[in-house]
């Protein structure tokens, strides 16, 4: 309810967040070469822990990410025109890709509007959207939709993982789609969906 209440560009990550379990800064980090149609994943860069995963792409959301990849390619095609167009980049991965910068392949899927300084190497780039921005659309969408709980953009991991429980699959592959070092962090979540009280009755409803 919430996501389909969400605007523009801000549904698909809201969709991203949902459907592939990724935390909100790994969203926005997505660049266009990290997207792949054909096995229907996403790579992960340096996610928490700087480990890097692979997740899965939701078949529902491809339409709606080829729509938004072609937005980029205008924006960046808009840069190279203005004598711009070079990514932001870490500054090793710049020093190593630094031919190639300006490729689209690593633009971010979520571009900000505004090019900026880059804050190592001073050049100028396009960074992504600020997770601010998403937040303040969230908070909107969440009032539209009537939903009187606090509901914060780590919600929809959260909910990734519940569903996914709830469906019955494996604990460890679960563990593994959301980047956790510890099985333990992922089994708070049998605790949401009720653990090892599922299907006990209270004694009171055996009145």
């Amino acid at each position: 309810m919430i996501i389909n209440q969400l605007p523009n560009y801000h549904h698909l990550i809201g969709a991203i967040l949902f459907g592939s379990g990724l935390r909100l800064k790994e969203a926005l980090w997505i660049r266009i070469k990290d997207i792949d149609f054909k096995e229907k994943s996403i790579f992960v860069y340096q996610g928490k822990g700087q480990k890097d995963r692979i997740c899965m792409l939701p078949q529902t959301i491809i339409s709606q990410l080829n729509v938004q990849i072609t937005h980029v390619k205008a924006i960046h095609d808009h840069d190279l025109a203005a004598g711009f167009g070079l990514a932001s980049l870490p500054i090793s991965l710049m020093r190593k890709y630094q031919n190639s910068a300006a490729q689209f392949h690593w633009q971010y899927l979520f571009p900000a509007s505004r090019r900026c300084v880059h804050p190592s190497d001073h050049y100028i780039c396009r960074h992504h959207i600020h997770p601010t921005a998403f937040s303040r659309e969230l908070r909107q969408a969440t009032k539209r939709a009537q939903i009187n709980k606090r509901v914060t953009a780590h919600t929809f991991r959260h909910s990734f993982a519940t569903c996914l429980l709830r469906k019955g699959y494996d604990i460890r592959t679960i563990q593994e789609m959301l980047g956790h070092t510890d099985v333990k962090t992922t089994q708070i979540y049998t605790h949401v969906i009720g653990g090892h009280y599922s299907g006990v009755i209270s004694p009171l409803d055996h009145q």
